[in-house]
């Protein structure tokens, strides 16, 4: 399957189609075999805006985090008014516009609220993905694993925990959402950059698809060193150790 993958070539798609068939499920880093023909079919010029502003969004999320959190919302808006068009036959980019504008809105006077909105997302995320690789360690590829398929309960813990955590902990939970959404588009966009390359697109999918613990390794690992490096900035630690001294 991924020989004939890497050797036909695949028409380019918008970034709303590919993203939309990415995120069709919560635990979607579950299944590279899945998300990874999709990626192939996203445009070079899309794969480098999202490369660049995952990066953006991992390293200085939280300096940003308003206009991150309006950019966010308008693209999780526009993704959602695009699957409903698609479901509905209707108009996808006039759907997509006005739904993805309204959340944006949105979020302009109720900026605190947004933020729980956008953390419990993330947490669903994080723990729809755990969950699932998680619960396939070990496990026979071949086999129905009714565990993993219950992904939903760890969708719904993330949920709660990192929904309620920005109201607690206002700080930690737009450094969490920020790293990990920036982490997630900033590698969707490095892979989609490599399957556009002949020579890697057999190894990239081959590697990635051997074990389902493989994808979520590198988005959850830089989102982690991106959630230290928000929390601690260099130039604030060295203020703090001149002044010690």
């Amino acid at each position: 399957m991924f020989t004939q993958l890497a050797q036909a070539p695949a028409p380019d798609k918008g970034l709303f189609d590919v993203m939309t068939s990415v995120f069709a499920r919560p635990d979607t880093l579950a299944h590279p075999d899945q998300i990874l023909p999709h990626l192939q079919q996203l445009s070079v010029l899309w794969a480098l805006v999202l490369l660049a502003g995952g990066l953006m969004c991992l390293l200085s999320g939280y300096k940003f985090y308003k206009p991150v959190t309006v950019v966010l919302a308008l693209f999780i808006g526009g993704c959602v008014g695009w699957a409903i068009a698609q479901k509905l036959q209707a108009e996808q980019t006039i759907v997509a516009g006005c739904v993805g504008a309204l959340l944006a809105v949105t979020c302009l006077p109720l900026m605190k609220y947004a933020v729980a909105v956008m953390g419990g997302l993330t947490g669903a995320f994080i723990g729809a993905n755990a969950w699932a690789a998680v619960t396939r360690i070990g496990a026979d590829p071949g086999a129905v694993n009714k565990a993993a398929e219950h992904y939903w309960v760890g969708a719904l813990i993330g949920l709660i925990v990192f929904g309620m955590l920005a109201f607690i902990l206002f700080k930690l939970s737009v450094v969490m959402f920020t790293s990990v959404s920036g982490s997630t588009m900033a590698v969707l966009g490095a892979m989609a950059l490599l399957l556009q390359v002949p020579q890697l697109q057999s190894t990239v999918t081959n590697s990635l698809s051997s074990h389902t613990i493989l994808l979520p390794l590198p988005v959850f690992v830089p989102a982690i060193i991106g959630l230290i490096l928000q929390q601690a900035p260099p130039e604030k630690a060295a203020e703090g150790q001149k002044k010690a001294a």
